[in-house]
């Protein structure tokens, strides 16, 4: 790698302004959508759902029409992935996503009656 950080003889694709730039301009909704984890997460588990029951019925389906063979191990294997897929991610929102929602919902309860104790006690001292 060279300074630029390209290969000998190209030039770099982008300047330090234009990262600078593009950087100032998606910053917070880099910062509010993906660091925050929520949104990549229910990506993934919508995607995990939807291909898991896609090749869970897809495998069934092969493996209904396909007797014996390689293919029909194909077709086990496919149903059992797809199988594995969308059961993992009813199991992954019942222990983890859940939960989760219910600590936020607790955390913010006790963080406003905390907030109106606070208020209450200033203002019987006053």
């Amino acid at each position: 790698m060279t300074e630029g950080g390209g290969s000998k003889g190209m030039r770099p694709v982008f300047t330090d302004e234009q990262v600078l730039a593009w950087m100032d301009q998606h910053a917070p909704k880099l910062r509010q959508e993906y660091v925050s984890g929520h949104r990549l997460l229910r990506q993934s588990l919508v995607l995990g759902l939807v291909v898991g029951l896609a090749a869970h019925v897809g495998g069934y389906v092969l493996a209904s029409s396909v007797p014996s063979g390689p293919l029909g191990l194909l077709a086990d294997l496919i149903h059992a992935l797809g199988w594995s897929l969308w059961t993992g991610v009813v199991v992954v929102v019942f222990t983890q996503i859940l939960p989760e929602v219910k600590r936020r919902q607790i955390r913010r309860t006790l963080d406003a009656y905390e907030t109106l104790r606070r208020e209450a006690g200033k203002s019987a001292k006053t």
